[in-house]
């Protein structure tokens, strides 16, 4: 009876462990085992996770022999190569750099120039060994916990967006869905250099015959009268143009006596290669001359004219990474100003900086806007024939007139600017034609550009600019000319690509005119001319996909789950199983009868 009664318990054990295993739901994810003696870690997602542009540090654990995946994957665009042939400044993906660790050159990597990656992390302690195919790094936050994190695949950061059609019949209805003003804030602030420049440094310069170090000036136009603040210093490697007026009360005395109208004051000095040349004034290998590129002759009063005053300075400066300036030149445009009470001067700086010993045969390829997609604050890129070249709005001079200068029109940033026009046409339809070149420059343009780095030969990567006249009907007057007086630039652009690196692109863009009637030929009048620009953002962002498939494990909720599971196999093995259960019943009933 004993051996019968062993029989059976060991069939009743064995059906039992057979039908008590886990089982798998399809939607599972293998996940990775290792036999050796350590602890089962739950990923655990932190409140805080690590950057995940930081490089490597000597705790990073290494990665199994047999993994596959590329913990630093390659990018398949780089958006902030915008010079062709040159190492962009902090750019860690411009292949023209050469850098095989470019965090150890740059201050750092400018956002989308390295790969969005997501983390999950635990507490170190229960880590004992890993045996994951993601990159893991252990990290130490402010508090002191270290904590043991997995690069993992994010599939919201590799989520595409897709590109919307913008063509004449729904241009006004997202104009208007999507219609809003933004400004940009106001820029970062430099630390100061050492031993060498940093982007947006000071520049130093030193003038021997007084033993003074000062600094590089570029004049700004500051305050509601937007006169020249001569104070603000130009920074290293920062190319930029600027514009400002200098009014005066009595131009017969400072015709002569006026600094910043007589050339010399913009060349009588030396330029600091380095910073460090600082300690060694006396050495001549740590200052570079300024050059002068064009004639410049002093200032003369003439009778009632001042003559060649400056009314602009351009600086071209090389550079040749951390050992500084190598070359410094200048050039003049020199003017002629009657002596009279109030009199304006409106002056132009431009500080443009290039690389050393860089070609000068071949014409440089233009700057782009970005690499794909646009970056706010630079040029909006337009096209007239084969000609590629920034849109422009209306500058004024000091006087209020219109200037033959224009201000570029930069993405993403609204801007309002206005003049007065005294036309030299009386005719009405040269009228119109003069009125209409000052609104939208020349030459008028035709295509504007989809991305940043549209190419003038590929007609595909530009959009045609649509374009609404004034209509002549409206006029009633017969001796009337109706011209515009006001211009509004509207921009239609969004977001596409992925949602971590989205690319700013395009999608159209339309001249708006308002007009007004005025008597034809009439001489002497004056005109206020406006223009504006707006950029309206038609982003529609996607539904985020569906995280990442989860383990569901499916465990009998019963003792009799392994009975049923047998009865419902057919109807053939009913009986055996009624007689399996009579043998565990009796064998209950013997046990508790010999205790």
């Amino acid at each position: 009876m004993c051996t019968l009664q062993l029989h059976l318990l060991l069939l009743v054990d064995l059906m039992l462990s057979e039908t008590a295993r886990p089982q798998p739901s399809s939607t599972a994810r293998a996940l990775p085992t290792s036999w050796g003696l350590e602890p089962v870690t739950p990923e655990v997602p932190t409140s805080a996770p690590p950057d995940s542009s930081e490089s490597p540090n000597p705790w990073t654990l290494s990665m199994p022999v047999n993994a596959t995946t590329d913990p630093f994957p390659a990018l398949p665009i780089c958006v902030c190569d915008l010079t062709p042939g040159t190492c962009d400044l902090n750019c860690c993906c411009d292949k023209d750099c050469d850098l095989l660790h470019p965090r150890t050159v740059f201050s750092f990597c400018l956002p989308g120039s390295v790969r969005s990656s997501s983390w999950v992390c635990v507490d170190n302690s229960l880590m004992f060994r890993s045996n994951s195919p993601f990159p893991s790094r252990i990290f130490t936050d402010s508090s002191g916990t270290t904590q043991f994190c997995v690069g993992v695949n994010n599939s919201k950061a590799n989520y595409f967006q897709k590109l919307q059609t913008v063509n004449a019949t729904n241009f006004q209805a997202l104009a208007a869905e999507f219609g809003g003003q933004s400004f940009p804030s106001t820029p970062p602030e430099t630390q100061p250099p050492v031993l060498f420049y940093r982007a947006g440094d000071p520049i130093l310069t030193y003038y021997p015959s007084w033993s003074v170090v000062s600094l590089l000036r570029q004049p700004v136009a500051v305050g509601a009268g937007g006169l020249c603040a001569e104070s603000n210093p130009a920074g290293f490697l920062e190319s930029k143009s600027t514009t400002c007026p200098r009014f005066f009360r009595d131009l017969a005395s400072s015709c002569t006596s006026e600094p910043a109208l007589d050339a010399a004051s913009y060349y009588n000095f030396r330029v600091l290669k380095v910073p460090r040349g600082m300690t060694d004034l006396q050495n001549m290998k740590f200052q570079v001359p300024v050059t002068l590129a064009s004639q410049a002759s002093p200032p003369l009063l003439a009778g009632n004219t001042c003559q060649n005053i400056v009314s602009q300075v351009v600086y071209e400066i090389e550079t040749n990474g951390i050992f500084g300036i190598q070359k410094v030149s200048v050039s003049f445009r020199q003017t002629n100003l009657t002596v009279k009470p109030g009199v304006s001067l409106q002056q132009d700086f431009i500080v443009h900086f290039r690389a050393f010993q860089q070609s000068k045969a071949a014409a440089p390829a233009a700057p782009r806007s970005g690499n794909p997609g646009y970056l706010t604050g630079k040029p909006l890129l337009v096209l007239t024939g084969d000609t590629s070249h920034s849109m422009t709005l209306l500058q004024s001079e000091g006087n209020g007139l219109c200037s033959a200068k224009r201000h570029a029109v930069q993405f993403g940033v609204n801007a309002v600017s206005g003049c007065q026009l005294r036309p030299r046409e009386v005719n009405c339809s040269h009228l119109q034609e003069e009125v209409y070149q000052t609104l939208h420059g020349r030459p008028r343009p035709e295509h504007i550009a989809i991305f940043g780095n549209a190419d003038p030969a590929q007609r595909g990567g530009w959009t045609r600019i649509l374009s609404r006249d004034c209509s002549v009907s409206a006029v009633n007057c017969t001796s009337c000319c109706l011209i515009p007086v006001s211009l509004e630039i509207q921009v239609l652009w969004a977001h596409l690509g992925l949602q971590s690196n989205p690319q700013a692109h395009v999608a159209g863009a339309r001249f708006l005119y308002q007009c007004k009637s005025v008597q034809e030929h009439q001489r002497g009048i004056e005109v206020s001319l406006t223009t504006l620009v707006n950029f309206v953002d038609i982003t529609q962002k996607p539904e985020p996909p569906r995280d990442q498939p989860r383990i569901d494990w499916k465990l009998p909720f019963d003792f009799f789950f392994p009975f049923k599971a047998a009865l419902s196999r057919g109807a053939s093995v009913q009986k055996d199983c009624l007689v399996l259960i009579l043998c565990v019943l009796l064998l209950g009933l013997l046990n508790s009868q010999t205790k």
